[in-house]
């Protein structure tokens, strides 16, 4: 079972990654894909946050004693199920969920126009989401 402090830690690294992303907004499109170093980091990071989302999901679905998920996708479908996030949260992080799978999977063949555009703006979904899992479990 997980406790409140593991699920506070898991809000703050979502929150780490996050605030490290926004950096990435100061440059164009064409600076970070076309900077080996700048697109790499961004991509990690892109990463990262999604992965901590995702951990964070699951510490939720164990703090609450939710079923057991197969997939990560599933991890914010039954969130949606137990009404711990709107179902348009709930649509956007399974997104992100299956967004993760490809850059973890499928990096070589990514196309860099999504990674900037969840850079830009898709980030939003993932500080939304910390938020209402901070909120949901009164921390």
């Amino acid at each position: 079972m997980v406790d409140a402090n593991a699920i506070i830690r898991k809000i703050s690294a979502v929150r780490k990654y996050l605030k490290l992303l926004e950096g990435y907004k100061k440059y164009s499109r064409k600076e970070i894909e076309s900077s080996a170093i700048l697109r790499g980091s961004a991509e990690r990071y892109l990463y990262l946050a999604c992965q901590a989302a995702i951990d964070l999901g699951e510490a939720v679905i164990s703090f609450k004693n939710f079923r057991k998920p197969g997939t990560y996708a599933e991890i914010f479908y039954i969130l949606g199920e137990e009404k711990s996030i709107s179902k348009s949260l709930e649509e956007k992080l399974v997104q992100m969920a299956r967004f993760r799978n490809v850059v973890a999977h499928d990096y070589e063949d990514l196309d860099f126009g999504i990674i900037h555009q969840a850079i830009v703006s898709d980030i939003d979904d993932l500080a939304e989401f910390a938020n209402v899992a901070e909120e949901y479990l009164n921390l």
